[in-house]
């Protein structure tokens, strides 16, 4: 990879169109997500918020149109994906750990054997990362003694540990009982607060409103309309992002501000 364009969207979509068969799943979108910035990403399952994200770190191969990483096509002619996905931490709604790996093992895995540094330097940034999150105690645990909170705080360790450019998090509490949901978007909240860059789908309203510096509605595969916060949530201009909010107000997944 090339060294990082400063001026760049640390991503960006230009008119990327994705089908599978003869459907649809992204039509032309276009996306443009700042250095520190939290761009959160909604609409009804099957918008393609997931196929967005799969497109991102380039574990869907695009149709037509270009993704760019800090300024470069990631999606040009032989570039060497795993580069890519190097600089990407994503994490998604099952938490994906090796349940015969212990809490430490399961994070120090990829920087070990993918970006090569020492098991001592590894476990020493998997324990700050993880005393970051409230999880220290957790080191030598395996999954299967964790509360699903946890597996999800452990699996966002483990996209941290590479110390990525970019991180993908995909409705990462619809796993979650209601009770566990809180303690996951909280670490959310300080990474927001941290400064790093990430894109976001969630169907908790209450939250995106909080954290996002831009919202983008997705129907049908295609980002109908995009804000701030306030101006989305607060003055939809199309109908059907207003009849979706008036179902995700219906259904307690969003607070409205006061």
């Amino acid at each position: 990879m090339t060294p990082q364009n400063q001026d760049a969207p640390v991503l960006a979509l230009e008119e990327v169109r994705k089908t599978f068969g003869d459907h649809v799943v992204l039509r032309s979108v276009d996306l443009a997500v700042p250095a520190h910035s939290v761009t959160v990403l909604i609409g009804a399952s099957g918008s393609g918020k997931s196929t967005l994200m799969r497109c991102a770190n380039l574990l869907e191969e695009i149709d037509d149109g270009a993704i760019l990483l800090d300024g470069e096509e990631i999606t040009a002619p032989g570039v060497d994906q795993d580069a890519v996905r190097r600089r990407i931490g994503v994490v998604f709604q099952q938490y994906n750990l090796f349940p015969h790996l212990s809490v430490l093992e399961n994070v120090t895995l990829a920087p070990r054997r993918v970006h090569r540094i020492a098991r001592a330097e590894a476990d020493a940034r998997a324990m700050e990362l993880l005393g970051r999150l409230g999880l220290a105690d957790k080191a030598k645990e395996y999954p299967d003694r964790l509360s699903g909170g946890q597996q999800q705080r452990v699996a966002i360790v483990r996209a941290l540990a590479g110390s990525p450019r970019l991180l993908l998090l995909d409705e990462i509490t619809a796993a979650l009982d209601p009770e566990l949901v809180g303690e996951v978007l909280a670490v959310v909240r300080d990474l927001k607060e941290q400064g790093l860059t990430m894109v976001v789908s969630t169907h908790e309203m209450g939250f995106a409103r909080e954290v996002a510096d831009q919202v983008c509605f997705l129907d049908a595969g295609a980002v109908l309309e995009r804000g701030t916060p306030e101006q989305l949530f607060g003055d939809p201009q199309h109908e059907r992002t207003r009849r979706f909010l008036r179902r995700i107000t219906e259904a307690g997944r969003f607070v409205p501000q006061s």
